[in-house]
Protein backbone atom coordinates (compact mmCIF):
# COMPACT_ATOMS: atom_id res chain seq x y z
CA UNK A 1 0.00 0.00 0.00
CA UNK A 2 1.49 3.51 -1.05
CA UNK A 3 2.55 5.61 1.95
CA UNK A 4 0.04 8.65 2.13
CA UNK A 5 1.75 11.86 1.98
CA UNK A 6 0.85 14.84 4.39
CA UNK A 7 1.64 18.45 3.52
CA UNK A 8 3.15 21.07 6.23
CA UNK A 9 3.65 24.78 5.74
CA UNK A 10 6.92 26.05 6.31
CA UNK A 11 5.73 27.10 10.04
CA UNK A 12 4.85 23.58 10.87
CA UNK A 13 7.47 21.80 9.41
CA UNK A 14 9.95 23.97 11.21
CA UNK A 15 8.19 23.56 14.26
CA UNK A 16 8.25 19.81 14.36
CA UNK A 17 11.78 19.54 12.52
CA UNK A 18 13.44 21.96 15.79
CA UNK A 19 11.49 19.68 18.22
CA UNK A 20 12.13 22.70 21.10
CA UNK A 21 11.54 21.25 24.52
CA UNK A 22 8.94 24.43 24.96
CA UNK A 23 7.61 25.87 21.92
CA UNK A 24 5.61 29.07 21.52
CA UNK A 25 3.52 29.69 18.23
CA UNK A 26 1.73 32.57 17.68
CA UNK A 27 -0.17 32.65 14.34
CA UNK A 28 -3.13 34.09 12.41
CA UNK A 29 -6.30 32.34 11.81
CA UNK A 30 -6.28 29.13 9.59
CA UNK A 31 -2.13 28.62 9.99
CA UNK A 32 -3.25 25.51 10.88
CA UNK A 33 -2.10 25.75 14.55
CA UNK A 34 -4.42 22.85 16.20
CA UNK A 35 -4.32 20.78 12.88
CA UNK A 36 -0.87 20.80 11.90
CA UNK A 37 1.41 22.25 14.90
CA UNK A 38 -0.73 20.68 18.21
CA UNK A 39 -2.07 17.34 16.41
CA UNK A 40 2.06 16.09 15.64
CA UNK A 41 2.92 17.20 18.67
CA UNK A 42 0.06 15.97 20.93
CA UNK A 43 0.63 12.29 18.40
CA UNK A 44 4.66 12.07 19.00
CA UNK A 45 4.27 12.75 22.63
CA UNK A 46 1.75 9.98 23.21
CA UNK A 47 3.26 7.52 20.91
CA UNK A 48 6.99 7.97 21.89
CA UNK A 49 6.17 7.97 26.00
CA UNK A 50 3.60 4.76 26.31
CA UNK A 51 1.85 4.41 28.77
CA UNK A 52 2.81 8.75 29.89
CA UNK A 53 0.07 10.82 30.65
CA UNK A 54 -0.53 14.70 28.78
CA UNK A 55 -2.28 17.28 29.21
CA UNK A 56 -4.65 19.24 26.89
CA UNK A 57 -5.21 22.78 28.01
CA UNK A 58 -8.09 25.08 27.01
CA UNK A 59 -9.75 28.20 28.27
CA UNK A 60 -13.32 26.82 28.59
CA UNK A 61 -14.90 23.77 27.72
CA UNK A 62 -16.83 24.99 25.25
CA UNK A 63 -13.54 25.41 23.07
CA UNK A 64 -12.10 22.55 23.47
CA UNK A 65 -15.18 20.92 22.39
CA UNK A 66 -16.22 22.80 19.20
CA UNK A 67 -12.14 23.83 18.27
CA UNK A 68 -9.21 21.76 19.85
CA UNK A 69 -10.58 18.56 20.30
CA UNK A 70 -12.16 18.34 16.56
CA UNK A 71 -9.26 19.71 14.85
CA UNK A 72 -6.33 16.93 16.79
CA UNK A 73 -8.88 14.13 15.74
CA UNK A 74 -9.82 15.57 12.31
CA UNK A 75 -5.88 15.34 11.77
CA UNK A 76 -5.17 11.82 13.40
CA UNK A 77 -7.79 10.42 11.13
CA UNK A 78 -6.65 11.73 8.00
CA UNK A 79 -3.50 10.19 8.82
CA UNK A 80 -4.60 6.84 9.28
CA UNK A 81 -5.37 6.57 12.75
CA UNK A 82 -8.82 5.09 13.61
CA UNK A 83 -10.47 5.79 16.31
CA UNK A 84 -11.38 2.45 18.39
CA UNK A 85 -8.18 1.04 17.15
CA UNK A 86 -5.66 3.45 17.86
CA UNK A 87 -7.36 5.20 20.10
CA UNK A 88 -10.48 6.18 22.43
CA UNK A 89 -11.87 9.61 23.46
CA UNK A 90 -14.48 9.88 26.90
CA UNK A 91 -14.44 6.60 27.92
CA UNK A 92 -12.81 3.65 29.20
CA UNK A 93 -10.53 2.00 27.02
CA UNK A 94 -10.91 -1.70 25.59
CA UNK A 95 -8.84 -4.45 27.26
CA UNK A 96 -6.57 -4.75 24.36
CA UNK A 97 -5.13 -1.48 24.89
CA UNK A 98 -2.33 -0.89 27.35
CA UNK A 99 -2.39 0.03 30.61
CA UNK A 100 -1.48 3.73 31.51
CA UNK A 101 1.54 4.31 34.09
CA UNK A 102 -0.55 6.26 36.06
CA UNK A 103 -4.53 6.00 35.09
CA UNK A 104 -6.83 8.85 35.24
CA UNK A 105 -9.87 8.60 37.71
CA UNK A 106 -12.49 8.86 35.15
CA UNK A 107 -11.96 8.57 31.56
CA UNK A 108 -15.20 11.18 30.64
CA UNK A 109 -12.59 14.01 29.12
CA UNK A 110 -9.56 12.06 28.68
CA UNK A 111 -7.69 10.63 25.47
CA UNK A 112 -6.67 6.98 25.54
CA UNK A 113 -4.03 5.56 22.88
CA UNK A 114 -3.72 1.87 22.84
CA UNK A 115 0.14 1.87 24.02
CA UNK A 116 -1.47 3.53 27.38
CA UNK A 117 -0.88 7.02 26.46
CA UNK A 118 -3.46 9.62 28.00
CA UNK A 119 -4.25 12.83 27.23
CA UNK A 120 -6.61 14.84 29.49
CA UNK A 121 -8.71 17.73 29.21
CA UNK A 122 -7.67 20.38 31.39
CA UNK A 123 -10.38 23.74 30.88
CA UNK A 124 -10.02 26.52 32.98
CA UNK A 125 -13.69 27.21 33.70
CA UNK A 126 -14.18 23.77 35.21
CA UNK A 127 -12.47 23.96 38.55
CA UNK A 128 -10.05 20.60 39.89
CA UNK A 129 -9.12 20.19 35.87
CA UNK A 130 -5.49 19.77 36.57
CA UNK A 131 -5.94 18.71 40.74
CA UNK A 132 -3.44 15.38 41.16
CA UNK A 133 -2.28 15.21 38.05
CA UNK A 134 1.02 13.80 36.87
CA UNK A 135 1.98 15.26 33.18
CA UNK A 136 4.80 14.18 30.84
CA UNK A 137 3.47 17.27 28.36
CA UNK A 138 1.23 20.02 27.76
CA UNK A 139 -0.68 21.69 25.32
CA UNK A 140 -1.93 25.12 26.06
CA UNK A 141 -4.49 26.07 23.12
CA UNK A 142 -5.90 29.75 22.79
CA UNK A 143 -3.49 30.96 25.67
CA UNK A 144 -4.16 34.63 24.90
CA UNK A 145 -7.98 33.37 26.73
CA UNK A 146 -5.97 31.54 29.39
CA UNK A 147 -5.64 32.46 33.10
CA UNK A 148 -1.98 32.73 33.41
CA UNK A 149 -2.08 32.65 37.28
CA UNK A 150 -4.55 30.41 37.33
CA UNK A 151 -1.96 27.66 34.82
CA UNK A 152 1.03 28.63 36.90
CA UNK A 153 -0.73 27.66 39.98
CA UNK A 154 -2.93 24.71 38.89
CA UNK A 155 -1.28 22.98 35.77
CA UNK A 156 2.76 23.89 35.66
CA UNK A 157 3.39 22.62 38.26
CA UNK A 158 1.55 19.18 37.56
CA UNK A 159 4.13 18.68 34.28
CA UNK A 160 6.98 17.17 36.67
CA UNK A 161 6.22 13.91 34.31
CA UNK A 162 8.16 10.76 35.17
CA UNK A 163 11.47 10.98 34.68
CA UNK A 164 12.46 7.18 35.15
CA UNK A 165 10.13 6.14 32.32
CA UNK A 166 10.79 9.81 29.65
CA UNK A 167 13.91 11.39 31.24
CA UNK A 168 15.89 10.10 28.02
CA UNK A 169 13.14 12.09 25.78
CA UNK A 170 14.22 15.78 24.88
CA UNK A 171 10.19 15.96 24.54
CA UNK A 172 9.75 15.12 28.31
CA UNK A 173 7.90 17.84 30.57
CA UNK A 174 6.99 19.93 26.89
CA UNK A 175 5.14 22.48 26.56
CA UNK A 176 3.33 23.88 23.32
CA UNK A 177 1.47 27.31 23.61
CA UNK A 178 -0.65 28.27 20.36
CA UNK A 179 -2.62 31.34 19.70
CA UNK A 180 -2.95 34.25 17.26
CA UNK A 181 -2.21 37.52 18.34
CA UNK A 182 -3.96 38.79 22.10
CA UNK A 183 -4.87 42.39 22.37
CA UNK A 184 -5.29 42.82 26.09
CA UNK A 185 -2.15 42.78 28.10
CA UNK A 186 -3.47 40.01 30.45
CA UNK A 187 -3.78 37.87 27.32
CA UNK A 188 0.09 38.57 26.51
CA UNK A 189 1.62 36.71 28.99
CA UNK A 190 3.29 34.25 26.81
CA UNK A 191 4.94 36.88 24.59
CA UNK A 192 8.02 36.62 27.23
CA UNK A 193 8.66 33.83 25.88
CA UNK A 194 10.35 35.43 22.70
CA UNK A 195 13.11 37.14 25.02
CA UNK A 196 13.91 33.48 26.70
CA UNK A 197 14.80 31.96 22.96
CA UNK A 198 18.36 31.40 22.44
CA UNK A 199 18.82 32.42 18.69
CA UNK A 200 21.99 30.88 17.98
CA UNK A 201 20.96 27.56 19.99
CA UNK A 202 18.29 27.38 17.26
CA UNK A 203 20.14 28.04 14.55
CA UNK A 204 22.36 25.13 15.99
CA UNK A 205 19.66 23.26 16.25
CA UNK A 206 18.46 23.72 12.17
CA UNK A 207 22.05 23.03 11.31
CA UNK A 208 22.41 19.83 13.28
CA UNK A 209 18.85 18.44 11.43
CA UNK A 210 20.23 19.80 8.48
CA UNK A 211 23.31 17.60 9.03
CA UNK A 212 21.52 14.78 10.20
CA UNK A 213 19.58 14.66 6.99
CA UNK A 214 22.90 15.13 4.70
CA UNK A 215 24.43 12.63 6.49
CA UNK A 216 21.43 9.67 6.56
CA UNK A 217 21.13 10.77 2.68
CA UNK A 218 24.75 9.80 2.00
CA UNK A 219 24.07 6.12 3.83
CA UNK A 220 21.23 6.22 1.63
CA UNK A 221 23.21 6.63 -1.57
CA UNK A 222 26.03 4.40 0.04
CA UNK A 223 23.54 1.78 0.42
CA UNK A 224 21.28 2.16 -2.63
CA UNK A 225 25.07 1.75 -4.62
CA UNK A 226 25.66 -1.74 -2.80
CA UNK A 227 28.65 -0.19 -1.02
CA UNK A 228 29.60 -0.51 3.02
CA UNK A 229 28.98 2.30 4.87
CA UNK A 230 32.01 3.62 7.16
CA UNK A 231 31.80 2.80 10.69
CA UNK A 232 32.84 6.25 11.35
CA UNK A 233 29.70 7.89 9.20
CA UNK A 234 27.43 5.43 11.69
CA UNK A 235 28.73 6.88 14.93
CA UNK A 236 29.22 10.45 13.57
CA UNK A 237 25.37 9.84 13.30
CA UNK A 238 24.69 8.99 16.69
CA UNK A 239 26.77 12.01 18.06
CA UNK A 240 24.42 14.17 16.48
CA UNK A 241 21.40 12.30 17.77
CA UNK A 242 22.65 13.04 20.91
CA UNK A 243 23.59 16.47 20.69
CA UNK A 244 20.39 17.42 19.20
CA UNK A 245 18.58 15.56 21.83
CA UNK A 246 20.49 17.49 24.41
CA UNK A 247 19.73 20.96 22.64
CA UNK A 248 16.07 20.28 22.14
CA UNK A 249 15.92 19.08 25.78
CA UNK A 250 16.26 23.16 26.85
CA UNK A 251 15.42 25.20 23.76
CA UNK A 252 12.67 27.47 23.84
CA UNK A 253 11.32 28.50 20.04
CA UNK A 254 9.26 31.51 19.82
CA UNK A 255 7.90 32.01 16.18
CA UNK A 256 5.00 34.66 15.10
CA UNK A 257 3.41 33.71 11.61
CA UNK A 258 0.72 35.68 9.91
CA UNK A 259 -2.07 33.93 7.82
CA UNK A 260 -0.67 34.87 4.80
CA UNK A 261 2.01 32.07 5.32
CA UNK A 262 -0.91 29.39 4.52
CA UNK A 263 -1.76 31.53 1.58
CA UNK A 264 -0.76 28.34 -0.77
CA UNK A 265 -3.71 26.44 0.59
CA UNK A 266 -5.99 29.29 1.76
CA UNK A 267 -5.93 31.19 -1.47
CA UNK A 268 -5.90 35.30 -1.70
CA UNK A 269 -9.79 35.07 -1.78
CA UNK A 270 -9.52 33.65 1.95
CA UNK A 271 -7.28 36.66 2.71
CA UNK A 272 -9.59 39.30 1.15
CA UNK A 273 -12.79 37.87 2.65
CA UNK A 274 -11.47 38.09 6.10
CA UNK A 275 -10.22 41.74 5.53
CA UNK A 276 -13.82 42.16 4.56
CA UNK A 277 -15.53 40.34 6.97
CA UNK A 278 -13.47 41.24 10.31
CA UNK A 279 -13.36 44.03 12.46
CA UNK A 280 -9.62 45.99 11.71
CA UNK A 281 -8.50 44.87 15.25
CA UNK A 282 -9.25 41.33 14.89
CA UNK A 283 -7.52 41.39 11.32
CA UNK A 284 -4.85 42.85 12.62
CA UNK A 285 -4.06 40.41 15.46
CA UNK A 286 -5.83 37.27 14.42
CA UNK A 287 -5.04 37.13 10.74
CA UNK A 288 -1.91 39.61 10.33
CA UNK A 289 -0.69 39.10 14.07
CA UNK A 290 0.94 42.25 14.52
CA UNK A 291 0.86 43.64 17.55
CA UNK A 292 -1.27 46.70 18.41
CA UNK A 293 -2.03 48.80 21.17
CA UNK A 294 -5.15 49.10 23.35
CA UNK A 295 -6.65 52.06 24.06
CA UNK A 296 -6.18 52.91 27.52
CA UNK A 297 -8.16 56.39 27.32
CA UNK A 298 -10.50 55.18 25.22
CA UNK A 299 -14.55 55.85 25.30
CA UNK A 300 -14.70 52.93 27.74
CA UNK A 301 -11.79 53.56 29.87
CA UNK A 302 -13.36 52.09 33.19
CA UNK A 303 -14.06 48.64 31.46
CA UNK A 304 -11.70 45.65 33.22
CA UNK A 305 -10.71 42.78 32.71
CA UNK A 306 -13.19 41.73 35.39
CA UNK A 307 -15.61 42.66 33.50
CA UNK A 308 -15.65 39.47 31.58
CA UNK A 309 -16.72 36.06 32.71
CA UNK A 310 -16.92 32.84 31.53
CA UNK A 311 -20.53 30.46 31.48
CA UNK A 312 -19.95 27.08 30.59
CA UNK A 313 -23.34 24.63 31.03
CA UNK A 314 -21.13 21.48 31.49
CA UNK A 315 -23.73 19.37 31.74
CA UNK A 316 -24.66 20.16 28.77
CA UNK A 317 -21.43 20.40 27.04
CA UNK A 318 -20.37 16.72 28.60
CA UNK A 319 -24.26 15.69 26.61
CA UNK A 320 -22.79 16.93 23.98
CA UNK A 321 -19.62 15.96 23.57
CA UNK A 322 -20.90 12.21 24.11
CA UNK A 323 -23.70 12.34 21.74
CA UNK A 324 -21.02 13.80 19.00
CA UNK A 325 -18.67 10.62 20.07
CA UNK A 326 -21.80 8.19 19.42
CA UNK A 327 -22.80 9.73 16.38
CA UNK A 328 -19.30 9.58 14.73
CA UNK A 329 -19.17 13.28 14.40
CA UNK A 330 -15.65 13.30 16.82
CA UNK A 331 -16.42 15.58 19.27
CA UNK A 332 -17.74 18.77 16.24
CA UNK A 333 -20.92 19.84 17.64
CA UNK A 334 -23.59 22.58 17.19
CA UNK A 335 -24.25 24.61 19.93
CA UNK A 336 -26.85 26.66 21.02
CA UNK A 337 -28.18 28.77 24.00
CA UNK A 338 -28.34 25.97 26.16
CA UNK A 339 -24.69 25.25 26.63
CA UNK A 340 -24.76 28.62 27.98
CA UNK A 341 -25.37 28.94 32.54
CA UNK A 342 -25.77 32.40 32.20
CA UNK A 343 -29.03 32.38 30.27
CA UNK A 344 -31.90 32.80 32.28
CA UNK A 345 -34.78 30.32 29.98
CA UNK A 346 -37.69 31.67 31.62
CA UNK A 347 -36.90 35.46 31.13
CA UNK A 348 -37.07 37.41 28.08
CA UNK A 349 -34.01 38.60 26.41
CA UNK A 350 -33.22 42.15 26.07
CA UNK A 351 -31.35 43.61 22.77
CA UNK A 352 -29.89 46.30 21.48
CA UNK A 353 -29.12 46.82 17.58
CA UNK A 354 -27.32 48.88 15.35
CA UNK A 355 -28.11 49.50 11.67
CA UNK A 356 -25.59 50.21 8.99
CA UNK A 357 -25.40 50.05 5.10
CA UNK A 358 -22.51 47.21 5.58
CA UNK A 359 -23.03 45.93 9.24
CA UNK A 360 -26.15 45.06 11.39
CA UNK A 361 -25.62 44.08 15.03
CA UNK A 362 -27.49 42.28 18.04
CA UNK A 363 -26.68 42.76 21.51
CA UNK A 364 -28.23 40.29 23.87
CA UNK A 365 -28.60 40.78 27.16
CA UNK A 366 -30.18 39.90 30.99
CA UNK A 367 -30.62 41.87 33.42
CA UNK A 368 -30.73 40.15 37.39
CA UNK A 369 -29.78 41.91 40.69
CA UNK A 370 -27.36 44.78 40.14
CA UNK A 371 -25.56 43.63 37.04
CA UNK A 372 -26.33 43.45 33.01
CA UNK A 373 -25.10 39.89 31.78
CA UNK A 374 -24.06 40.67 28.26
CA UNK A 375 -24.94 37.33 26.79
CA UNK A 376 -24.23 37.11 22.97
CA UNK A 377 -23.58 39.06 20.27
CA UNK A 378 -24.63 38.77 16.48
CA UNK A 379 -23.54 40.24 13.45
CA UNK A 380 -24.34 40.19 9.56
CA UNK A 381 -22.41 41.97 7.02
CA UNK A 382 -22.38 43.22 3.15
CA UNK A 383 -25.56 41.15 1.77
CA UNK A 384 -26.65 39.34 5.28
CA UNK A 385 -29.06 42.18 6.22
CA UNK A 386 -31.99 42.23 9.23
CA UNK A 387 -33.33 39.20 8.38
CA UNK A 388 -30.45 36.65 8.50
CA UNK A 389 -28.92 38.79 11.62
CA UNK A 390 -32.55 37.73 13.36
CA UNK A 391 -32.47 34.43 12.19
CA UNK A 392 -29.24 33.65 13.73
CA UNK A 393 -30.56 35.15 16.92
CA UNK A 394 -33.41 32.40 16.84
CA UNK A 395 -31.92 29.61 16.05
CA UNK A 396 -29.06 30.24 18.83
CA UNK A 397 -31.97 30.73 21.14
CA UNK A 398 -34.14 28.15 20.06
CA UNK A 399 -34.69 25.98 23.17
CA UNK A 400 -35.50 29.44 25.03
CA UNK A 401 -38.69 28.77 27.31
CA UNK A 402 -39.96 32.42 26.88
CA UNK A 403 -40.27 33.88 23.67
CA UNK A 404 -40.51 37.30 24.60
CA UNK A 405 -37.30 39.89 23.49
CA UNK A 406 -37.27 42.98 25.01
CA UNK A 407 -36.34 45.57 21.89
CA UNK A 408 -34.49 49.08 22.98
CA UNK A 409 -34.42 51.24 20.40
CA UNK A 410 -34.32 54.92 20.03
CA UNK A 411 -35.58 57.59 16.87
CA UNK A 412 -32.72 55.71 14.84
CA UNK A 413 -34.45 53.09 14.37
CA UNK A 414 -37.22 54.95 12.72
CA UNK A 415 -38.03 56.56 9.62
CA UNK A 416 -35.10 54.91 7.34
CA UNK A 417 -33.67 51.73 6.29
CA UNK A 418 -31.08 50.97 4.24
CA UNK A 419 -30.59 47.03 4.99
CA UNK A 420 -33.91 45.70 3.83
CA UNK A 421 -36.67 47.50 2.34
CA UNK A 422 -39.34 50.79 2.55
CA UNK A 423 -40.16 50.08 6.08
CA UNK A 424 -37.63 51.65 8.96
CA UNK A 425 -35.88 49.43 10.95
CA UNK A 426 -37.89 48.95 13.67
CA UNK A 427 -40.75 47.59 11.50
CA UNK A 428 -38.14 44.86 10.04
CA UNK A 429 -36.95 43.60 13.15
CA UNK A 430 -40.28 42.99 14.68
CA UNK A 431 -42.00 41.41 11.94
CA UNK A 432 -38.79 39.13 11.52
CA UNK A 433 -39.03 38.22 15.28
CA UNK A 434 -42.44 37.74 15.07
CA UNK A 435 -42.46 35.63 11.97
CA UNK A 436 -40.36 32.98 13.90
CA UNK A 437 -42.87 32.27 16.60
CA UNK A 438 -40.99 35.49 18.83
CA UNK A 439 -43.40 38.06 21.01
CA UNK A 440 -41.53 41.70 20.85
CA UNK A 441 -42.11 44.35 23.68
CA UNK A 442 -41.34 47.50 22.10
CA UNK A 443 -39.36 50.11 24.46
CA UNK A 444 -38.34 53.35 22.59
CA UNK A 445 -35.61 55.55 24.26
CA UNK A 446 -36.26 58.50 22.38
CA UNK A 447 -33.48 60.43 20.56
CA UNK A 448 -29.91 58.95 21.04
CA UNK A 449 -28.18 60.08 24.54
CA UNK A 450 -25.40 63.04 23.83
CA UNK A 451 -22.12 61.11 23.90
CA UNK A 452 -20.88 63.01 26.76
CA UNK A 453 -23.89 61.34 28.99
CA UNK A 454 -23.26 57.97 27.45
CA UNK A 455 -19.89 58.27 28.39
CA UNK A 456 -20.16 59.67 32.08
CA UNK A 457 -23.38 56.81 32.35
CA UNK A 458 -21.56 54.30 31.10
CA UNK A 459 -18.41 54.40 32.60
CA UNK A 460 -19.71 54.94 35.86
CA UNK A 461 -21.44 51.56 35.36
CA UNK A 462 -18.33 49.99 34.57
CA UNK A 463 -16.93 51.54 38.21
CA UNK A 464 -19.99 50.43 39.60
CA UNK A 465 -22.06 54.01 40.42
CA UNK A 466 -25.13 52.62 38.69
CA UNK A 467 -28.00 50.45 39.27
CA UNK A 468 -27.10 47.83 36.86
CA UNK A 469 -23.11 46.81 36.00
CA UNK A 470 -22.36 45.51 32.70
CA UNK A 471 -20.56 42.09 32.15
CA UNK A 472 -19.96 39.88 29.35
CA UNK A 473 -19.63 36.27 28.77
CA UNK A 474 -16.19 36.20 26.83
CA UNK A 475 -17.01 33.48 24.57
CA UNK A 476 -19.94 34.64 23.09
CA UNK A 477 -18.74 38.06 22.47
CA UNK A 478 -15.09 37.99 21.48
CA UNK A 479 -15.62 40.90 18.81
CA UNK A 480 -17.96 43.18 20.45
CA UNK A 481 -15.74 42.95 23.70
CA UNK A 482 -12.73 44.00 20.97
CA UNK A 483 -14.74 46.69 19.45
CA UNK A 484 -15.19 48.01 23.11
CA UNK A 485 -12.27 48.20 24.25
CA UNK A 486 -10.62 49.68 21.01
CA UNK A 487 -13.31 52.49 20.71
CA UNK A 488 -11.55 55.86 20.92
CA UNK A 489 -12.34 59.19 21.97
CA UNK A 490 -12.51 62.79 20.35
CA UNK A 491 -13.35 66.11 22.03
CA UNK A 492 -16.80 67.57 21.19
CA UNK A 493 -18.29 70.88 22.48
CA UNK A 494 -19.98 69.35 25.23
CA UNK A 495 -16.40 67.15 26.04
CA UNK A 496 -15.70 63.48 25.24
CA UNK A 497 -17.86 61.92 22.73
CA UNK A 498 -17.22 58.47 20.97
CA UNK A 499 -14.68 58.38 17.84
CA UNK A 500 -16.47 57.67 14.95
CA UNK A 501 -14.95 59.69 12.01
CA UNK A 502 -14.07 56.62 9.83
CA UNK A 503 -17.25 54.71 9.94
CA UNK A 504 -18.91 56.30 7.14
CA UNK A 505 -15.76 56.56 5.06
CA UNK A 506 -15.65 54.54 1.59
CA UNK A 507 -14.45 51.37 1.65
CA UNK A 508 -11.42 50.08 -0.47
CA UNK A 509 -9.62 46.94 -0.20
CA UNK A 510 -7.04 48.53 1.75
CA UNK A 511 -9.60 50.33 4.38
CA UNK A 512 -12.48 48.06 5.43
CA UNK A 513 -14.56 49.33 8.49
CA UNK A 514 -11.47 50.64 9.88
CA UNK A 515 -13.47 51.99 13.11
CA UNK A 516 -16.13 49.37 14.16
CA UNK A 517 -18.13 51.33 16.42
CA UNK A 518 -21.39 50.07 15.42
CA UNK A 519 -21.07 47.14 18.07
CA UNK A 520 -20.21 49.16 20.44
CA UNK A 521 -23.35 51.27 19.56
CA UNK A 522 -25.54 48.44 20.06
CA UNK A 523 -24.00 47.58 23.47
CA UNK A 524 -25.03 51.39 24.18
CA UNK A 525 -28.75 51.03 23.63
CA UNK A 526 -29.00 47.73 25.63
CA UNK A 527 -27.40 49.29 28.56
CA UNK A 528 -29.00 52.51 28.59
CA UNK A 529 -32.53 50.36 28.23
CA UNK A 530 -31.64 48.70 30.75
CA UNK A 531 -30.64 51.15 33.14
CA UNK A 532 -33.26 53.42 32.27
CA UNK A 533 -35.97 51.70 31.09
CA UNK A 534 -36.21 48.32 32.80
CA UNK A 535 -38.75 46.19 31.52
CA UNK A 536 -41.12 43.65 33.63
CA UNK A 537 -42.98 41.00 32.72
CA UNK A 538 -44.54 38.25 34.66
CA UNK A 539 -41.30 36.79 34.74
CA UNK A 540 -38.33 37.62 36.78
CA UNK A 541 -35.82 39.59 35.31
CA UNK A 542 -33.14 38.00 37.57
CA UNK A 543 -31.89 34.12 38.68
CA UNK A 544 -29.73 34.08 41.88
CA UNK A 545 -27.42 31.98 42.14
CA UNK A 546 -26.02 32.06 38.36
CA UNK A 547 -23.23 34.22 36.95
Amino acid sequence: MAQKKVYFNKPQRLTQLIGANTSVIVAGRRTGKTDSIAAPFVLRNMQRMPGSTGGIVVPTFKHGLTNTIPGLLAAWKRWGLIEGIHYVVGKKPPKSFAKPITPPFEYEHVISFYNGSVAIIISQDRPGSSNSLTLSWLLVDEAKFIDYVKLKEETLPANGGIKSHFGKHSFNHSIMILSDMPQTSKGSWFLHYRDKMDVELIKTIEATVYEIWRTKERIRALNAKGETVPPYLKTYLRRLDRNLNKMRSVAVYYKEYSSIENLQLLGENYIKQMKRDLTPLTFQTSILCQRIGIAKDGFYSSMKEAHKYDASNFERLDELFQSSLVTGNEGVCTLDSRADSDVDPDAPICIGMDYNANINWIVAGQPRERRLNILKSFFVKFDRKIPALVEDFCRYYSEHRNKTVVFYYDSTALGSNYAVNDQDFHYNVVKEFEARGWRVESVYLGNPMLHHEKYLLINNAFAGKQRLMPFFNRSNNEDLILAIQSAGVSRGRNGFRKDKSGEKLAESEEDLLEHRTDGSDAFDTLYIGCEKFPFHDSFSLSMSGVI
